[in-house]
């Protein structure tokens, strides 16, 4: 196969179609509002649709009731999403759909191997959380092991992709994932092919999220390729980070009216400085503007370009 390429929707006729998908396994933080502040603005600046979809598909990590209090607070800051929320836990007729047909066309498998056995198989160091897997299993599984997961054949080619905010980003799928699963051992779809499926199906052309999910696009847009669908122009935003650098848990910082957040007083600060975070420069005089007042400006005067590379802390309190 060619190296595959994508690159920033740019003069497209096409009704720009956004989305905002967050995992209800915990209430919204403050790198939640980042990332649906900037995929509201990129979306509605360009006339576009924005679309909300709960990536409820680790059932054993979801927590009840907080689907609905992340779509409360969202309404608290103003936010207004286009049709009905898309639920991923009602969709696995769907799922099961693409990867029959990848097994169809012989594009994936069963594999009956453990992680603790990859793990021990793989011989070299390998950075992040995932052992490139050996391809045990690709021909057929071997005598002794049952079906456990389904993966998909990956190939040795370039993934090539031009990302809105980022830049140029490659990945070399074979030796940095290998056929990675796209059903899990325990029954559940895995998210790489559940989010392919859902944003061909909700016609989503426009991906705006954090920087940590940079590294699952090239597995994405791999999917997009088997099914037959083209993929979205990416933007990734930079992080949020605690004060001292280290990452940001879905524990700090929880923006939820379930928590006891005064948001219809609190919304419209941290809005402004949500802003501030993505490079923009609200004028001051917005500092104590309502949501609406600051999601108006921030449709009328975002600028993609100033949004910075480098994770950081959310700005303070100060004008």
């Amino acid at each position: 196969m060619p190296p595959i390429t994508t690159t920033p929707i740019t003069n497209d006729t096409r009704t720009i179609v956004g989305r905002f998908a967050p995992s209800p396994t915990g209430p919204l933080h403050l790198g939640s509002l980042v990332a649906a502040l900037g995929s509201y603005l990129v979306a509605r600046q360009a006339g576009g649709l924005w679309l909300m979809r709960m990536e409820d598909l680790d059932i054993p990590r979801v927590v009840p009731g907080i689907a609905d209090d992340m779509l409360r607070t969202l309404e608290q800051f103003g936010f207004e999403w286009d049709g009905e929320v898309m639920y991923q836990s009602r969709r696995n007729e769907a799922y099961q759909a693409a990867l029959d047909d990848l097994l169809a066309r012989s594009l994936a498998y069963p594999c009956g191997c453990s992680r603790a056995e990859i793990a021990r198989i793989a011989s070299a160091p390998h950075d992040g959380d995932e052992v490139p897997y050996p391809g045990i299993c690709r021909d057929g599984l071997p005598e002794g092991k049952e079906e456990r997961a389904f993966r998909v054949k990956v190939y040795d080619e370039l993934i090539d992709f031009t990302d809105g905010i980022m830049g140029h980003s490659s990945q070399l799928l074979f030796s940095s994932s290998g056929d990675f699963v796209v059903k899990r051992a325990d029954g559940l779809f895995a998210y790489q092919l559940a989010v392919v499926v859902d944003d061909h199906a909700q016609g989503v052309n426009q991906v705006v999220r954090g920087a940590d999910l940079l590294s699952s696009t090239p597995r994405q847009i791999y999917l997009q390729r088997l099914l037959g669908y083209p993929a979205p122009a990416y933007y990734h935003l930079p992080l949020v980070t605690a004060p001292d650098g280290a990452k940001l848990s879905k524990r700090d910082n929880a923006l939820s009216l379930a928590a006891g957040r005064d948001l219809k007083r609190e919304s419209g600060g941290l809005l402004y400085r949500a802003l501030r975070f993505l490079g923009q420069e609200p004028p001051a005089c917005l500092a104590d503007a309502s949501s609406t007042e600051l999601l108006n400006w921030g449709v009328a005067h975002f600028d993609i370009s100033r949004i910075p590379h480098q994770p950081a802390p959310f700005p303070d309190n100060s004008h």
